[in-house]
């Protein structure tokens, strides 16, 4: 059976970038890149004409900034999964991106096997957390949290149960299913149904989200 090819729409200003990115993601044999994009509102047209698994993009971009074009991109192209392309001088657009349901995020510089392996958890719909780069950012963005928001969380999370909390817990960690399994002594396949019951209890779009409003409840 042929094992199915992962489209993916690039998008950013910097030609280099876009080269790069590319690169890595041609060596693999189960991705395709469809097409690129160096703004915003032409990822946005891409995505709507090409209908890709994934687009990777860039939040800073002319014409439209890609904060934008993933609102634009929930309407153009609501089977595409959008992971953020970002620095860490870039941390309250950062949190703006996933709260508006970015499946992910990930570093321009991260390794190529961090990039394959991103865009593969992201079409297969379970969003990448980076560890590193999450506990970076989220920690960072916790900080500036307002009051309100906080206990917004708290009550949210209170809906759940005991174990439900410890798997959120490690979520806003930035684990994966199975390292949270090896944490908690359970399946892969266990946690994965904990975080669909998760998701749908907290009203979240994807574990990246939720991962967030862990972090806002102090778990």
């Amino acid at each position: 059976m042929t094992a199915k090819v992962i489209r993916v729409v690039i998008a950013d200003d910097e030609p280099l970038i876009r080269a790069g990115i590319r690169m890595i993601l041609t060596s693999a044999p189960d991705i395709e890149v469809v097409a690129e994009a160096a703004d915003g509102r032409e990822a946005v047209e891409l995505a709507r004409s090409h209908t890709p698994d994934v687009v990777l993009l860039d939040i800073q971009m002319p014409v439209m900034d890609g904060l934008t074009a993933l609102e634009e991109l929930a309407r153009a192209a609501p089977g595409a999964r959008a992971l953020i392309l970002t620095t860490f001088g870039e941390r309250e657009n950062v949190l703006r991106a996933l709260r508006q349901g970015g499946a992910g995020f990930l570093l321009k510089d991260s390794a190529p096997g961090e990039l394959i392996g991103a865009v593969r958890a992201a079409a297969a719909g379970d969003a990448y957390l980076s560890p590193a780069a999450t506990r970076h950012v989220v920690d960072q963005l916790a900080t500036g949290q307002t009051t309100g928001r906080g206990e917004e969380a708290r009550r949210r999370v209170d809906a759940l149960s005991e174990r439900e909390r410890g798997v959120l817990a490690l979520l806003g960690e930035g684990l994966s299913n199975a390292d949270a399994g090896r944490r908690l002594h359970m399946s892969e396949a266990t946690v994965k149904t904990y975080v669909s019951r998760i998701l749908a209890k907290l009203d979240c779009e994807n574990r990246v989200q939720a991962a967030l409003l862990a972090r806002d409840a102090g778990l």
